[in-house]
């Protein structure tokens, strides 16, 4: 198993900074991506949240939308947090007309279905695989996940609140999404939930 991958970070948008050092605390080398070139260099790339409606105009305005599609499709480790959330859903409820997403998860997420930048909220999660000690998740703006496909795992649900029991965090195959900010909190262990993927994959491509 490769001890230490490259893991990037989408650098259009979002908390860069914040998921570079939740990265590094899970043992990963980081660089951010904002280039088709630092996209090849990576073993595994966070998408972290913002306006994803703006996200995807930006990767095409840097030409990096469709090189991700193909990373993605060629088995890269993807995680989506929030807005990355989004990016990486087959189909969206309530985008605009014409958004571009990256894809790869076949699920329908229904964007800022937990109200606006106002409604922010906090609620815990337990997400399976990553211990039973349950996750202070911070909702922004923050998507849910409306329907999933049969290869979807789904693994945790909002508990509590008006909105318990919606969908919050699924990963089919090698892409990962939360619709909460886990950088956020200095609760790693979806980074190194998601460093430890992308070791994996590295170490059968090898």
């Amino acid at each position: 198993m490769i001890a230490v991958p490259t893991i990037g970070v989408l650098a259009l948008q979002g908390d860069v900074r914040e998921h570079l050092r939740a990265l590094e605390s899970a043992g990963a080398r980081t660089l951010t991506v904002r280039r088709p070139e630092e996209l090849e260099r990576a073993d595994g790339l966070v998408i972290p949240g913002g306006e994803s409606t703006t996200m995807g105009k930006l990767a095409r305005a840097f030409d990096l939308l469709d090189p991700l599609r193909k990373r993605v499709e060629g088995g890269l480790p993807v995680y989506g947090s929030c807005a990355g959330m989004i990016m990486l859903a087959d189909r969206i409820e309530d985008g605009i007309a014409g958004q571009e997403t990256v894809g790869g998860i076949d699920m329908t997420v229904r964007r800022n279905a937990f109200g606006r930048q106002v409604d922010s909220f906090e609620s815990t999660v337990r997400l399976a695989g990553m211990g039973d000690t349950p996750f202070d998740a911070v909702f922004i703006r923050a998507p849910w996940v409306e329907s999933v496909g049969a290869g979807v795992q789904v693994l945790g649900r909002a508990e509590s609140g008006p909105d318990a029991d919606r969908i919050v965090a699924v990963r089919q195959g090698r892409l990962l999404a939360t619709a909460f900010h886990p950088e956020l909190t200095g609760d790693f262990r979806v980074h190194h939930y998601f460093a430890d993927l992308v070791r994996r994959a590295t170490d059968q491509e090898d």
